[in-house]
C-alpha cells in the first residue's frame, strides 16, 4: 500500500491553525467509490465541534463538476465527515444544468447543489424549492467575501447561495520571453495596451493579436467576453449591471461604444489574426487554438480566461518568465480594477441540521484552503477562490496565483459573466450568433439592434 502525507495550516486566525494529515492509498479496498484513490483523514476535530454529532446522517451534493475535477471536492469534505460522523454523497452529472431544474420542478432535488450561474440560481429559486442560506453561512460570507459576491447569491433581496470557486476572464496571454527580448512592457492602462498593439504591429513582423471564436453550437461566446470586459471599462459596474439586467437597452450608448472598442482590436486588419489569416478567420478558428500561435511567434497577445492554460501543449513553461503567461486586462487608469469572471455558488434545497452544518463549513476559509490544497495534490491546481481567507502559499500553479491576486485585490470590482446572467434567448443564442456575424462583417449597429430585438 502506497501512502502520501501532507500537512495544511490554514492561515486565518478565525479558524486558528487546522493541521490536517491525510493519507491516500491505492489499494482500492476502501469501498468509497472514488476509483481506487480512496482517502481517509486524521484531523484535529476541535474546529468541527460546533457542527455537532452527525453520525448516521447523509448529505447529497449534486454538481456538474465531473472527473477529474470532482475528486478534490470529495477530498475537501473528508475532515468534516471524520469529525462529525456525517457522510457526504457527491454526485456529478454533465447534464447538471438541465437536470437540476427538472429535479427541482419534480420535487426531487438534492440536499445541496453547486450552481455555476446566478441566472440558473434565480430559476431554481422561482421553483420554490430553494432554502434561504443559514445565518452562519451569511456571517461567513460577510467575513470572507466581498459584497459583489454576496449579491450574486442573492435573489430578490434574499441570500440563498454562498460563493465557492471562481475564475478570472480579464486576462491577456503573452510570451514573457518575447516581451523581454523586444523590451516590451506589460501595459497598465487601456491606452498603453493600444500603444503596445501598435508597436508590435509596426515593428515585430507579425500581427499583434490572435483569436478564435469557433465553439460548435456556442460559436461566438469569446466575443461576448470581450464585450463584457469593455462594457465594464467604458461604463463602470453600475452601467454594466443595468445592461445585463436590461435596465438600459442592449444597443444603448455604452454597449455600442464598448463593441466598437472591441472592434478596434478584433476587426482591425493590422492587428489580427496572427497565425491564421484575415479578420474573418477568427470565426472559423476554434477558441481552443486561438492563442497557440504565440508559441510560434506568429502573434503576441490573446485575450482569454484563466482556464485557457490547459490548451497549451504539455510541457509548455507557463510562468512569469516562461514561454507563456498572462497579464490583467487593464482598466482605463491604473487605479481602475474591473474584473470579469465566473464562479460557483452553493445552495440548498433542505434545511436539516446536517445540511446546514455542511453549508456553514463550506463557507469558511478552512474549507477554501482544504479545497485549494486538494486541487494542487490531485490536478496540479486549476481551482481558485475569492475567499479572503485563502492561503495563497498553497497555490503552486503560477496562473492560479495570478488569478487569486487579481480576485483578492481590495480595489477589484468583480462582475459575473453577463451572457450567463441574461435570458437564454439572448445570452446563449442571439448574443453568440450576432457576435459571429459581427466578426464576419456585420456592423455594430445592426448587431446590437438584432440582439436588442431578441430580448424577451
Amino acid at each position: 500500500m502506497r501512502k502520501r502525507r501532507y500537512t495544511l495550516v490554514a492561515a486565518s486566525a478565525a479558524t486558528l491553525a487546522l493541521v490536517l494529515t491525510a493519507c491516500s492509498s491505492n489499494d482500492g479496498g476502501d469501498g468509497d467509490g472514488d476509483g481506487g484513490g480512496g482517502s481517509t483523514a486524521s484531523a484535529d476535530c476541535a474546529a468541527y465541534e460546533s457542527y455537532g454529532d452527525l453520525k448516521g446522517k447523509t448529505i447529497t451534493i449534486y454538481a456538474g463538476i465531473v472527473d477529474p475535477e470532482d475528486q478534490p471536492y470529495k477530498d475537501s469534505f473528508v475532515p468534516f465527515e471524520e469529525c462529525t460522523g456525517a457522510k457526504v454523497d457527491y454526485q456529478a452529472d454533465k447534464q447538471f444544468e438541465q437536470q437540476i431544474l427538472v429535479r427541482a420542478q419534480a420535487g426531487n432535488p438534492p440536499d445541496i447543489a453547486i450552481v455555476p450561474q446566478p441566472g440558473l440560481l434565480a430559476q431554481l429559486v422561482a421553483t420554490g424549492t430553494v432554502k434561504e442560506a443559514p445565518a452562519g453561512v451569511a456571517a461567513n460570507v460577510d467575513e470572507f467575501w466581498g459584497e459583489d459576491w454576496k449579491a450574486l447569491g442573492t435573489v430578490d433581496g434574499t441570500f440563498y447561495a454562498a460563493p465557492s470557486g471562481a475564475s478570472v476572464k480579464s486576462l491577456v496571454w503573452y510570451s514573457p520571453q518575447e516581451f523581454e527580448s523586444n523590451g516590451w512592457k506589460v501595459p497598465t492602462t487601456l491606452d498603453e495596451l493600444k500603444t503596445l498593439s501598435d508597436t508590435i504591429a509596426a515593428d515585430s513582423g507579425h500581427k499583434p493579436w490572435c483569436a478564435g471564436i469557433a465553439s460548435d453550437a456556442a460559436t461566438g461566446w469569446p466575443v461576448t467576453d470581450w464585450m463584457e470586459d469593455f462594457v465594464l471599462r467604458e461604463g463602470g459596474a453600475d452601467v454594466y449591471d443595468q445592461w445585463v439586467s436590461h435596465e438600459i437597452p442592449f444597443n444603448s450608448e455604452v454597449p455600442t461604444k464598448a463593441l466598437d472598442g472591441v472592434g478596434e482590436y478584433l476587426k482591425n486588419p493590422e492587428y489580427v489574426n496572427g497565425g491564421f489569416g484575415d479578420v474573418s478567420s477568427i470565426a472559423t478558428t476554434a477558441f481552443q487554438d486561438g492563442g497557440l500561435p504565440i508559441l510560434d511567434g506568429q502573434c503576441s497577445l490573446h485575450r482569454m480566461a484563466s482556464f485557457y492554460a490547459a490548451n497549451f501543449p504539455q510541457g509548455t513553461d507557463i510562468s512569469e518568465n516562461g514561454q507563456i503567461f498572462a497579464f490583467y486586462l487593464p482598466g482605463k487608469t491604473t487605479s481602475d480594477k474591473p474584473v470579469l469572471g465566473a464562479g460557483e455558488f452553493v445552495t440548498a434545497f433542505a434545511d436539516r441540521p446536517e445540511v446546514q452544518a455542511l453549508l456553514e463549513f463550506w463557507s469558511t476559509d478552512t474549507w477554501a484552503n482544504l479545497k485549494a490544497q486538494a486541487s494542487v495534490d490531485r490536478t496540479n491546481g486549476g481551482w481558485i477562490t475569492a475567499n479572503k481567507g485563502l492561503d495563497a502559499s498553497i497555490l503552486t500553479n503560477p496562473i492560479d496565483k495570478l488569478s487569486a491576486d487579481i480576485l483578492l485585490d481590495p480595489n477589484a470590482v468583480f462582475r459575473f459573466d453577463g451572457s450567463d446572467m441574461m435570458p437564454a434567448a439572448v445570452g446563449s443564442n442571439a448574443f453568440w450568433k450576432e457576435a459571429t456575424s459581427w466578426i464576419t462583417g456585420q456592423s455594430t449597429k445592426d448587431t446590437l439592434d438584432k440582439i436588442e430585438a431578441a430580448w424577451p
